[in-house]
């Protein structure tokens, strides 16, 4: 999978955008200015890591030791939350799972109101 197709899923999401809060990298995922993927295209380092609940991101790293560890970019506190995947030889159909976790993990970080609004908007 090459970081265009994750860039193109990732901007399929309803109401997803692409920011570059940190600079050049890594390419920031968000809705409603709440990040849920942060990718790193970068050759030698390609990974991204994805919001999580603590649970499933347990369960993520027990389930692939070798490709998903703690959000490393994060600070203690925020760590459970997020998991970065290593995606060289990672499987298509379980990042793309992950990724569409990672933007429902965020939506329903929000008020109902704004899950609301959002899944109105996108005709669910």
């Amino acid at each position: 999978m090459t970081a265009e197709d994750i860039k193109a899923y990732c901007l399929s999401k309803h109401k997803a955008c692409e920011a570059y809060p940190f600079g050049k990298v890594p390419v920031c995922y968000k809705l409603n200015d709440k990040i849920f993927a942060q990718l790193y295209p970068d050759e030698g380092n390609y990974k991204i890591t994805l919001k999580c609940t603590a649970d499933a991101a347990q369960f993520y790293r027990m389930v692939y030791p070798d490709k998903i560890v703690e959000g490393y970019h994060c600070s203690k506190v925020q760590k459970p939350y997020w998991n970065t995947i290593y995606l060289d030889d990672f499987p298509e159909k379980e990042l793309y799972n992950m990724i569409d976790f990672a933007y429902d993990t965020v939506l329903h970080g929000f008020s109902k109101k704004v899950q609301k609004q959002i899944l109105e908007e996108a005709g669910k």
